[in-house]
């Protein structure tokens, strides 16, 4: 399928061109401890890029006769955020965070045609590029520019930053990209942004654009390249076992053929054989077992490629691809905080994957887990639940069926507790996550209590 062109009529956009880092350049480093985010540390050398540091080697070098590299002009910051009632202070915005950010307010209401335009740009002036996306665009469209937006949104904020662009780094690994890609990426972003921004953009604003994107790309490249000593990009999986719970809920079991290191409550991004560079993401129903195996819990959803691929026609001995583990929704061993659990639909998964985990450690640590479904006929896992509660007094399992007692999950959590001595830990689709978010806070557990997955990454699991 060819990929739209720029209209004939349209300006010639002046081509900001980006150099990749020469290999004998580029950082190496010792990986960090897996399922641990690195944290910047300050030292001689360092290069910095609004509030981002990066040492070692220069990232992609920016060139183009249009814009200069003098400050930024300076704005007024955003208002100081509240919580409850005592006002917090927001930390002052840099200079480029101030630019940044007004392009995104510019663009915000047409982030459509923004899109469009980016992938027009990428694919007619790097065709090359073409091969590493899916033939159809409809699900991947939005990703790599979103990732993007959302990395030079926040980047002020170092620390969730910097975890945010490694994870991303480490898992374009399976789609094959390479340092050298980045420059194209960085070249049609910027062009995309200087045709629908164009009210409030000049050449200090395109600076400010190239300086976060040179620090976003080298810290991704370095996340791969720091990566590719210690994992592969990919682990090919061979399924061993297919038990189809429901007529849409499927548990299906793999063997990777290599190990695979995860920690419970972390998930996976799979690709299927039958629909090639469409990656979908799944969360592991187990803690890490001693013989590897890996178990899925996956719902068929309309219109969804992966998922009725691997409910309806997945059988034992395909093989599939699986990238690395992601995930920060993992037990903090290291207190003896309760665990408030929910879990909604096949978000039961890693639920079950963190009972495990506290049972393994031999703690003895209260653990309440809410099972919500719609239905009795949802609550496809509910035996293996009830069977792990008989074994462990310290594990309480209640289901809460929608239909039966007209009551949501969040609401369910409000007639027990108190919770403040709990952590809270929630599964589910992206509404249920929201609405238990929300319910969570106004029953007084704050929000560094409460853990779950990127909403965002939830609105495209199970597709």
């Amino acid at each position: 399928m060819r990929p739209p062109e720029p209209l004939p009529n349209e300006p010639v956009l002046p081509v900001t061109r980006f150099l990749p880092p020469a290999p004998s350049e580029m950082r190496h480093f010792e990986p960090e401890p897996a399922h641990e985010a690195v944290r910047p540390r300050s030292s001689p050398g360092q290069t910095e890029f609004g509030s981002l540091r990066l040492s070692g080697a220069s990232a992609p070098e920016y060139r183009s006769p249009q814009s200069h590299h003098g400050p930024p002009r300076p704005d007024v910051g955003p208002e100081p955020l509240v919580t409850g009632r005592q006002p917090v202070p927001a930390p002052e915005a840099s200079p480029d965070a101030v630019l940044i950010r007004r392009t995104m307010a510019e663009v915000a209401h047409i982030a459509d045609k923004v899109t469009s335009y980016f992938y027009a740009l990428l694919f007619v002036r790097h065709p090359e590029l073409r091969p590493l996306f899916p033939a159809a665009m409809d699900a991947q469209r939005d990703r790599l520019l979103k990732a993007l937006l959302t990395a030079a949104e926040h980047i002020d904020n170092t620390e969730v930053l910097v975890a945010y662009l490694q994870n991303l780094g480490r898992g374009h690994r399976k789609y094959g990209t390479r340092p050298e890609h980045y420059p194209a990426v960085g070249e049609c972003l910027i062009g995309s942004l200087g045709r629908y921004a164009s009210a409030v953009w000049d050449a200090e604003t395109e600076a400010a654009w190239v300086r976060t994107y040179t620090t976003i790309s080298q810290v991704m490249i370095d996340a791969a390249a720091a990566d590719e000593l210690r994992a592969p990009a990919w682990w090919f999986a061979e399924v061993v076992s297919h038990d189809l719970r429901t007529p849409d809920v499927a548990v299906v079991t793999l063997r990777p053929d290599q190990p695979y290191p995860f920690l419970a409550g972390q998930y996976t991004s799979l690709e299927t054989p039958w629909w090639p560079r469409i990656w979908r993401h799944y969360s592991f129903a187990s803690a890490p077992r001693s013989d590897g195996l890996l178990t899925l819990h996956v719902k068929a959803v309309p219109a969804g490629w992966v998922s009725n691929a691997l409910v309806h026609r997945a059988r034992p001995g395909d093989v599939i691809r699986l990238g690395p583990p992601s995930g920060s929704m993992t037990v903090d061993h290291t207190t003896d905080s309760g665990l408030l659990c929910l879990g909604g639909g096949t978000g039961i998964a890693p639920i079950k994957a963190l009972v495990e985990d506290v049972a393994e450690h031999g703690e003895r640590r209260p653990v309440e887990v809410f099972y919500g479904a719609r239905t009795d006929h949802d609550l496809y896992d509910i035996d293996t639940m009830l069977r792990l509660q008989r074994s462990h007094p310290w594990l309480s399992v209640r289901p809460v069926v929608d239909r039966r007692a007209h009551l949501q999950l969040p609401d369910a959590v409000r007639e027990y507790g108190p919770w403040n001595e709990y952590d809270a830990y929630l599964s589910g689709p992206p509404g249920m996550i929201r609405s238990a978010v929300d319910a969570l806070r106004d029953i007084g557990i704050p929000s560094d209590r409460i853990r779950h997955d990127s909403v965002e990454e939830l609105v495209t699991t199970g597709d």
